[in-house]
């Protein structure tokens, strides 16, 4: 039952879940996310790791980047199943379809460029 409850948990924040919708779009950087969801950069980073623990989001590091995407969910069944059908769900709600607009005109380049 605890794998079960982590899940759910997970998915119990709002911003938990658009982020997990934002990364069905495409892997995404920490900065993309905080600019997309409009929160602060260890709020993103918190928001990571209870995904990540959850075993519904996975993280690589390429050269400079490290790039955040959903997992196929093998750490647990919960997660898999959810993930699933996390694919079906929301895309209708108007935040989520803001965000996907929002989304298209990020740049991680020009975020990290102003950053500097």
């Amino acid at each position: 039952m605890k794998d079960f409850i982590k899940v759910m948990k997970a998915l119990s924040d709002p911003n938990r879940v658009k982020l997990l919708k934002l990364l069905q779009e495409k892997l995404m950087c920490v900065c993309e996310i905080q600019a997309a969801l409009g929160i602060a950069q260890p709020t993103v980073s918190k928001h990571l790791k209870i995904l990540e623990d959850a075993g519904l989001v996975g993280h690589k590091k390429e050269g400079l980047w490290v790039n955040y995407f959903l997992t196929d969910g093998r750490k647990s069944p919960y997660a898999a199943t959810l993930l699933g059908q996390l694919k079906h769900w929301l895309d209708t709600e108007p935040e989520i379809t803001a965000l996907h607009i929002k989304l298209s005109g990020i740049c991680r380049e020009e975020i990290c460029k102003k950053a500097q």
